[in-house]
Formats: C-alpha cells, sequence, structure tokens
C-alpha cells in the first residue's frame, strides 16, 4: 500500500479567486505559513464575469480592504484602462470609484504577488477532504481542524482552513439545452468538498448567477453608441498610491440598448431558457438579473441599457455588460443583434448561467469562522454573496481571523457603524438570505460616516494593530487625521467681515455678500462654496493636501447630518455592547413567541443588537430578551 505523502503548515486555503487571494496574503504576511490550493494556477484572481472593479458602494468596500491592509485596491490601481469616480452629482456618501481592470493584467499581477509573498505556497489541486480531531472538544461538542487532503492523497496538516470555493464547488454552466458539469470559463469544477462537509454536519444550498456575452470588437459599430469615457483627472483606490503616478491614456467604454425588437425575440422563446424552462435549481441575484429577468419582470420598460467594455489591452474581446443570459446559442446570436451597433457582432464566448454550492451564513460568527468547527473559515461566494469586492473583502477578514486565532489573539470584528465590510457580515451571518447577497449603499444605515473618501480614517487602526498596516502608513494616517482636525478649528475661529475687497470676491465667486463678521466655516456652509474659492478671503490658510481639503469641506458642510448619525451610532454601540452569554437557554425565556425562539436557539446571536436585526425577532421579544438578561444579571449579583 503506497504511504500518504504528508506536509505541515498553519493555513490551508481552498481556492485563489478574489476572497483567496486576500486571505491567502494576509494569513502569509501576519507571518503563518499559509498554502493557497486552486484547481488552476491560470484562473488565480480571475475575473470570470465582469472586468471592472469598483462601482456603486463596491468602491467603498475596495477603499476599505486598502486602509486594513488588502491587495485588491493597490492590484487595480496598476492595471486599469480606464476609471471615474460614480454619483459626482450627488452627496459624497454615495461617490464611489469604478475601474474597468485589464482582467489578464489584473490576474497576473495578482499571481504574481501571490508568488513573490514570503510564508506562501501556491498549490494546484483539488482538496477532497477536510480533517478534524476524532474526540470532540469540551462539553460544546466542537470539532477543531487538523488538516486537509488533496485529490492526489497528500495530507496537509495544519491548524486552520479558509474555504474560498467562489462558485466552483458542483459548478454546472447552461447554455440553453446545452448544460456542462463544469465551473466558469470553462474551468474544473471542485466535486467532493460537499461530502466533506456533510460529514462536518455542514449543508449546501444552490444558488445561480450568469455572465453576458463576449465579442470580437472589431465586429461591433461604435458610432451607433455613445461613448462613456474615464475622469480627466484619476483618483486611485489605495491610498499608498501616488495619483500622479497613475494618469494615464484611457480606453472608452460604450453604451446603447436593447429595444423591442430585442424583447419580442426573448420572450417569443422563453421558454427555451434554462431559467423559465425549471432546469435552473439556484436562486438567482435579485439586483443583477439576466435579460430575461428584465424583459419578463418589467414588460413596461421598452429598453434596457448595455455597456460595451473593453477586456483588455492585447484583446479585442468586449464584454456586453447588461445583457446576461442563458438562453440558447441560436437566440443569443439573434437578440444581440438587433441591439445598436451589434448588427455584425461575432460572439466569441456564449453568455451563460451557473450554478454552484454554497452555505447559509448563518452558520459563521462574525469573525467568518464556523460555529460547528473550530478553525474552519469561510469567505466569498461560498458564504452566499456575489461580486469581486464583497468575496476579497470577506478573504481578507477571515485570513486576518484565522491568523489572529492561532496567534492567541482575538478576532477582528468590524461594526455596521465603521465600515461597510461591517455591515456585509452582519447581513451575511445574521440574516436570512435566500439569493446571492449584494452590497448596495442602502444597506448601511450610517453611510455618511462611511464614506469612500474616509475609509482610512476610519480602519487603518485596525489594520495597523493587527499587523497589516506599516507604522509608516498609520502614521500618515494620524498626521492627516490632525491636519483635518486642525484646519477645521482653524476655519471655524477665523472670522471675515464686509470688507470692500471680500464683496468683491464673493461677488466673483457667485455668492451672497457678507452681511456682518462671519467664520470662513459659515460660509463654507453655503452650498455654492467650496474650500478652494475661499483661499482669496484666507490669505493666511496652510499647504495642505487635497486629501486634507476634501475633508475638511465634508466636515464642515455636513457637520449637522453628521453630528446627527454620530448620536444614533451611540444608541447602535449601546445595543452592541449588550452581550448574550454564549449559554443562555432560550427555552428559559418564557415570553419569547415560538418564532423568535427558534430563531435565537439557531443563529445564537452575540449581541443584544445582532438579535434585533433578525428576520423573525420583533421589538417586543428583544425587550422580552433584555428583562430576561437583566433578571439573570441580578440573580448572579452582576
Amino acid at each position: 500500500m503506497a504511504k500518504n505523502y504528508e506536509l505541515t503548515c498553519d493555513v490551508c486555503v481552498i481556492g485563489a479567486g478574489h476572497a483567496g487571494c486576500e486571505a491567502a496574503l494576509a494569513s502569509a504576511r501576519l507571518g503563518l505559513e499559509t498554502v493557497v490550493f486552486t484547481m488552476n494556477t491560470d484562473a488565480i484572481a480571475m475575473m470570470n464575469c465582469n472586468p471592472h472593479i469598483g462601482g456603486s458602494s463596491k468602491g467603498h468596500i475596495v477603499r476599505e480592504i486598502d486602509a486594513l491592509g488588502g491587495q485588491m485596491g493597490k492590484n487595480i490601481d496598476q492595471t486599469f484602462l480606464q476609471s471615474k469616480m460614480l454619483n459626482r452629482s450627488k452627496g459624497p456618501a454615495v461617490h464611489s470609484l469604478r475601474a474597468q481592470a485589464d482582467k489578464a493584467a489584473y490576474a497576473r499581477r495578482m499571481r504574481q504577488t501571490l508568488e513573490n509573498q514570503p510564508h506562501l505556497t501556491i498549490r494546484q489541486g483539488e482538496v477532497v477532504d477536510i480533517l478534524t480531531d476524532e474526540d470532540k472538544n469540551g462539553t460544546s461538542g466542537q470539532r477543531k481542524i487538523t488538516g486537509v487532503v488533496v485529490n492526489t492523497g497528500t495530507i496537509y496538516h495544519c491548524r486552520a482552513v479558509i474555504i474560498c470555493t467562489g462558485t466552483y464547488l458542483n459548478a454546472r454552466c447552461l447554455v440553453g439545452e446545452c448544460i456542462t458539469e463544469t465551473g466558469p470559463s470553462g474551468m474544473q469544477r471542485s466535486t467532493y468538498l460537499r461530502d466533506a462537509l456533510a460529514k462536518l454536519g455542514i449543508t449546501t444550498r444552490r444558488f445561480k448567477t450568469g455572465t453576458p456575452a463576449r465579442m470580437d470588437g472589431r465586429t461591433l459599430d461604435y458610432s451607433k453608441m455613445k461613448r462613456q469615457d474615464g475622469d480627466p483627472v484619476i483618483e486611485p483606490f489605495s491610498f499608498s498610491t501616488d495619483p500622479a503616478s497613475i494618469q494615464k491614456e484611457q480606453v472608452p467604454c460604450y453604451l446603447t440598448y436593447t429595444n423591442e425588437k430585442t424583447h419580442e425575440i426573448i420572450r417569443e422563446n422563453i421558454d427555451r431558457s434554462p431559467i423559465y424552462a425549471g432546469i435552473i435549481e439556484g436562486t438567482g441575484p435579485r439586483y443583477c438579473p439576466s435579460i430575461e429577468d428584465k424583459v419578463i419582470k418589467f414588460p413596461d420598460h421598452d429598453r434596457h441599457q448595455v455597456f460595451i467594455e473593453p477586456e483588455g489591452s492585447d484583446t479585442n474581446l468586449m464584454y456586453i455588460d447588461g445583457m446576461s443570459s442563458s438562453m440558447p446559442d441560436d437566440v443569443q446570436q439573434e437578440m444581440y443583434r438587433t441591439v445598436p451597433g451589434l448588427e455584425h457582432c461575432r460572439i466569441v464566448k456564449n453568455a451563460y448561467a451557473i450554478e454552484y454550492d454554497c452555505i447559509n451564513a448563518n452558520i459563521l460568527k462574525l469573525s467568518l469562522e464556523t460555529k460547528a468547527v473550530s478553525g474552519l473559515f469561510c469567505a466569498g461566494q461560498f458564504n452566499g454573496s456575489s461580486g469581486y469586492e464583497e468575496a476579497a473583502a470577506q478573504g481578507l477578514i477571515a485570513g486576518i481571523n484565522a491568523a489572529m486565532k492561532l496567534k492567541g489573539r482575538g478576532p477582528l470584528i468590524l461594526k455596521r457603524s465603521e465600515s461597510y465590510i461591517g455591515v456585509m457580515i452582519d447581513d451575511l451571518v445574521t440574516k436570512d438570505n435566500r439569493e446571492p447577497y449584494r452590497m448596495m449603499t442602502s444597506r448601511a444605515e450610517y453611510r455618511l460616516l462611511l464614506r469612500q473618501d474616509n475609509a482610512d480614517l476610519r480602519l487603518r487602526k485596525y489594520g495597523y494593530e493587527v499587523g497589516l498596516v506599516s507604522k509608516e502608513d498609520y502614521e500618515k494616517t494620524e498626521t492627516k487625521r490632525a491636519q483635518i482636525q486642525a484646519e477645521i478649528a482653524r476655519l471655524k475661529e477665523t472670522k471675515v467681515g464686509a470688507a470692500a475687497e471680500n464683496q468683491k470676491v464673493m461677488e466673483r465667486i457667485g455668492s451672497a455678500p457678507i452681511r456682518t463678521l462671519t467664520s470662513l466655516s459659515d460660509l463654507l456652509c453655503r452650498p455654492e462654496m467650496t474650500y478652494e474659492m475661499l483661499k482669496d478671503l484666507d490669505p493666511d490658510r496652510p499647504a495642505l493636501s487635497k486629501e486634507v481639503t476634501t475633508q475638511v469641506e465634508i466636515e464642515i458642510k455636513y457637520e449637522g447630518y453628521i453630528k446627527r448619525q454620530e448620536k444614533q451610532v451611540k444608541e447602535f454601540e449601546r445595543l452592541e455592547a449588550r452581550k448574550i452569554p454564549d449559554d443562555i437557554d432560550y427555552d428559559d425565556v418564557k415570553s419569547l413567541r415560538l418564532e423568535a425562539r427558534q430563531k435565537l436557539k439557531a443563529l445564537r446571536p452575540a449581541s443584544i443588537g445582532q438579535a434585533s436585526r433578525m428576520a423573525g425577532v420583533t421589538p417586543a421579544d428583544v425587550n422580552v430578551l433584555l428583562i430576561y438578561l437583566d433578571t439573570r444579571n441580578r440573580k448572579e449579583g452582576k
């Protein structure tokens, strides 16, 4: 009998997509010997769907990843084709950076980063089993991770495992009646891990997503489309990227629309769509519907936007954003050719739907560690989310917390009140998400505080404390914070009067005259006024960076709203601070409704705040729980 080949490391990461890359880099950078497994090394950081990073709310997440010491922002800053700040006409809470990526360059650069990272090993192979200790630990019955087994029979002994399988686990791709048992883009799927999870008592469910066709850009007529250019001045995602270093000529995208002819073809062939023929089992994302869904569910819309986006600088492939589909080949060809500019298009890669296994993230703690198995963490689309950015953020947190656990330190848990990442993870583990979860600005209750421009001020300290942010970068952030506070104080103290020269300045600006002695901060509160416009009234102002003056302007203009949200946060944190003991027996809480008791027993929330956000738990249930905890504390003399 052949002897098993056995190796030892600290952390095993299963999957090298956007979640796996961040998880593996975080673990290795924190000094732990880490092995990241991928079905194919060519699939590392692959953009299987849209070739862009960021966008509404997602740009916030990328900035937060960077503030914590992650890699995604740095990587896209060096590999983008076009960059644009979205929602500039709206308030700063919803400004969000979006970059069109050179997808091959993005994946190549991320792979090089992994290859050159100390303490990190890349291994091509399929993980087929997860090993735990035979004996259950203590009275909780919780198993502990001891290793993984690769399909070749090799055993990797480790102390933590992070599952980041993305859309590869038991995946199948569908184009009409054609079904292939494969992962995205024809890559080999993972097939054995589901049985290994079932052995640990972890069940999976089926979700579905889709992607549009890729076309030969030489066959498209761009004169029939509206050109979409990037911003003239490019802003980086990473706080450590010098803006001057990334100013370059950008590649345009284009906008066109479907029409009634497109919709007619879809309606006539809807019975051939796997979605509507009942072939697809998985639940798809509500906020990223296929073109079939758009046409059927929104019959009053006579057209839908279609964005034509380049996939790279060394390829003619164009991504047809807004027209994901699982229609048969012939229907795809017919419907795409009704769109202005696509009349003579040649499809290189068909649009397809993909089904895959994932978990209900209710089985996780806020640290992204499973409740059932000590040392087993989960991240990315495996947790039921969608999107590269959401996946990368979870991977980063899982990688940090796996390292913290093995170092004997407490986990990094970001609150809803301090980050989009905290909102997302809390939503995933607390709410019953029945479809792929997508981050949106509307999910964040305190979004005026959680702007993309202040992610470093909010989160750099955590990256520094865990060890992913250097002392130099942390001190730069603290210097920036001090400069902002000093300048706000100076503007509030500096006053200008109604002198003739000041009135000329106000007239030139197009603002109302100064009637009485007024502080510069009060003038800045005027809607038409900017910090830059005040310079002729403020000759003694210090030389400050654009980053600092942007923060000063926002903090002063929105001061009242910011203070209101800060007050709301204090109430939120009061409920979060009321911890629920791990050993609570909800059957003892006699006045709880049956539904609430069942939900609380299943999820076992860590705090009153988390319990209050659970589906099926009402404010009355929360009050009952508070009374019970107060009574219990009095009995125990607390």
